[in-house]
């Protein structure tokens, strides 16, 4: 493994971290002993940052990682939490002292811990950004202790660049894949001016970008891939990236003469994901230990040629910029 430096923190964090959304809820089953053995499993290959949330199951994916994390015994790991999806309604208005507090208190309880390393606003109404009282109530957990840091996980890039000009921001978590190309263009600079970390979710297009997936796939239904198509529970951005999903999957046929020898196509995407200094690490989910040990392998990977960024940009530009580029 390799590791980055995230933002102002001081902290190296692994360039291939580990997303928990999978195991708390919205993409199938995952058994307990599972999700357990797939965080051991991250932490084996050297993976020392993991990204959960309050809602991934109504607190199970924090209690399962704080878990796996107390008995695997690592010196140091991160684990950043959201808050603000709990609210009902989901209004720009809840995003105040109190329910902030309440969310945090809850999540120290599922974290067993007294201090969240880092705790992101997950995915707010924009008006939040404008909301200089939600900013003030997150420093002020920073100063009672609760927080070590705060962040803010965002669906546009507009909404991270009205985030970054709050001063005590650390991170911004934001889709960045092969198939949501435009934080390179309109992004990554100014975080890097500001010393701001960047962690790139939905890297793998909800599946869509290992390769795995066919025109005849099935997904249960308590899978975010089946009820969300058309965005009917959160933003469609979520799930696939956003991208009509016939639409990715001949992308995808287009892209497989790229991957390395010896590599799969998701490692190839998070490794595409790398090429960009910006990023700080970039948070694969995982059902199980295989995967999670697969992802990890993907920071071995070496550099890809200008020529194969060339061509990865020529599909996007051709296929998916008309369908996502201006939307997010």
């Amino acid at each position: 493994m390799h590791y980055r430096r995230f933002g102002r923190t001081g902290w190296q964090v692994s360039q291939i971290a580990l997303g928990a959304w999978q195991l708390g809820a919205d993409w199938g089953t995952v058994t307990e002993d599972e999700a357990l053995a797939t965080v051991r499993a991250a932490l084996d290959r050297g993976i020392n940052f993991i990204d959960t949330a309050d809602v991934y199951g109504d607190g199970r994916s924090e209690q399962l990682v704080a878990r796996a994390v107390k008995a695997h015994g690592r010196e140091r790991v991160y684990i950043a939490t959201k808050a603000g999806r709990r609210l009902n309604p989901h209004v720009a208005e809840g995003y105040d002292a109190t329910h902030l507090t309440g969310f945090v208190e809850r999540s120290l309880r599922n974290l067993g811990t007294d201090r969240i390393d880092l705790l992101q606003l997950h995915c707010p109404p924009s008006a939040v950004y404008s909301q200089d009282t939600t900013f003030a109530a997150l420093d002020d957990l920073v100063r009672q202790g609760k927080l070590r840091h705060w962040g803010v996980s965002v669906e546009t890039v507009e909404e991270a660049r009205r985030a970054l000009d709050h001063a005590n921001l650390t991170s911004i978590q934001i889709i960045f894949n092969i198939f949501r190309q435009k934080p390179a263009e309109a992004l990554f600079a100014e975080t890097v001016a500001r010393d701001v970390a960047v962690i790139a979710r939905v890297p793998l297009a909800s599946g869509l970008l290992t390769g795995k997936l066919r025109r005849d796939t099935r997904f249960a239904a308590d899978d975010h891939r089946n009820y969300n198509r058309q965005g009917e529970a959160f933003d469609v951005g979520e799930t696939f990236s956003g991208v009509p999903y016939e639409v990715g999957l001949e992308a995808v046929e287009e892209l497989r003469s790229l991957v390395p020898d010896g590599a799969s196509m998701a490692q190839f995407a998070l490794r595409w994901i790398l090429m960009q200094e910006a990023v700080s690490c970039v948070i694969p989910g995982a059902r199980n230990p295989a995967q999670a040990e697969s992802n990890a392998a993907a920071a071995e990977l070496p550099p890809l040629s200008e020529q194969t960024l060339a061509t990865v940009r020529s599909v996007y530009d051709r296929r998916i910029r008309s369908l996502v580029h201006e939307r997010w």
